[in-house]
């Protein structure tokens, strides 16, 4: 084994190294004799193997794990984090896949606790390993569920109020008036699935996701809404909310008329219909904005004056809404205040340029590691 893995660390072709690494893990993950797999991990967290190579090795070996017996799964995986602990750091990925399989294995042979203490051990917070909030938020849920099959209460109620605060975030910045960044965590937590937390139903599925349109309608006019519209729109479970002729209507960029708002104001909550400093409400100004972008698509110019008509507004306060929208890079065009008209910019053909040099970039960047894989590199995958 020694000799083996002396061998594979003296070869100077990186790809030919994992390669011959691989084959050493494959007889090793076959064999009976515990003690090679031990001096496998011993081998991947020296000094003497590349982190780029350890890494790719190690999470093979973590996604591998299945493949032996119970007993032998459980003391190589934990001899697998004790040796990783000292440079965890570089490891997260592969010490979250084997915390992973071990609650996996616990959880099927009923041990509960162990089970919830092996996922409460992968660092939710981590800095360098970016997990989005729909992981987060699933974990707590999952290793409360399992501290409370233990019945023990005390420590099901930490996770329970970690996720409670993913969940009341949202919220925070929904009532912050942040509402894309709402609309964004909303959507996060309407996509964990439902779970049983002793006899509650934990269900976040269609209100999370209600809240997370809502939201979305009432941010700010411009592109970062519009790339959240598109994403609400196309997922199948809108088209069961009650809001969804709106959404609908928002995201194909339609005018909206005075009954369809107004049906959509008897949903929202007092402080989404909050009056503003310059006398308008959350649910005008978004609508105002909206409007005005939708306008933007349908016309080359308007006056001010017709333009307030559209808007339902005074012309001079479309004017100043129109101004800085498009200050804001939320609105593409000019106004020409001695004609008192705004004339409207198609970004179609900008759109374009920005879908080739996306085209460029990949292409370069396969032709990079194209290169790389002639030469022997790794390749990053």
């Amino acid at each position: 084994m020694e000799s083996a893995l002396a061998s594979a660390a003296s070869i100077t072709d990186q790809r030919q190294k994992i390669e011959q690494y691989k084959l050493i893990l494959s007889s090793v993950l076959a064999s009976n004799d515990i003690s090679q797999p031990k001096k496998f991990i011993d081998h991947m967290v020296s000094d003497d193997v590349p982190l780029v190579v350890s890494r790719q090795l190690l999470q093979t070996f973590a996604q591998e794990l299945g493949r032996l017996e119970p007993d032998t799964q459980k003391e190589i995986a934990h001899y697998a984090l004790a040796q990783i602990q000292p440079r965890v750091v570089s490891f997260e990925e592969q010490v979250l896949v084997i915390r992973e399989k071990l609650a996996e294995l616990y959880e099927s042979e009923q041990q509960w606790s162990k089970a919830a203490q092996m996922l409460s051990g992968i660092d939710l917070d981590s800095g360098i390993r970016m997990m989005d909030e729909t992981y987060k938020l699933s974990k707590c849920v999952q290793i409360a569920r399992l501290y409370l099959e233990d019945d023990d209460a005390v420590n099901a109620e930490v996770f329970i109020n970690k996720a409670s605060f993913l969940v009341c975030y949202a919220r925070i910045l929904d009532l912050k008036r942040k509402f894309l960044e709402a609309a964004l965590r909303y959507y996060d937590i309407s996509q964990i699935e439902k779970r049983q937390i002793g006899d509650e139903l934990i269900d976040e599925d269609a209100l999370a996701l209600s809240a997370a349109v809502t939201c979305t309608i009432l941010a700010a006019a411009g592109p970062q809404r519009s790339r959240v519209l598109a994403t609400l729109y196309k997922d199948e479970r809108c088209s069961k909310l009650k809001i969804y002729p709106i959404l609908q209507k928002v995201y194909l960029e339609r005018i909206l008329r005075k009954p369809e708002i107004d049906a959509f104001a008897e949903e929202l909550r007092a402080h989404q219909k909050a009056l503003l400093p310059d006398n308008f409400t959350v649910l005008d100004r978004a609508m105002i904005e909206h409007n005005l972008l939708s306008a933007s698509k349908l016309y080359t110019n308007i006056s001010f004056e017709e333009l307030g008509t559209l808007l339902g507004i005074a012309p001079q306060k479309a004017e100043k809404i129109a101004s800085r929208m498009i200050y804001e890079d939320r609105m593409r065009g000019s106004i020409d205040q001695v004609e008192a008209v705004i004339h409207f910019e198609d970004d179609t053909e900008e759109l374009q340029q920005w879908d080739q040099q996306i085209v460029g970039l990949c292409q370069a960047l396969n032709d990079v590691l194209d290169s790389m894989a002639k030469k022997g590199l790794a390749v990053p995958v």
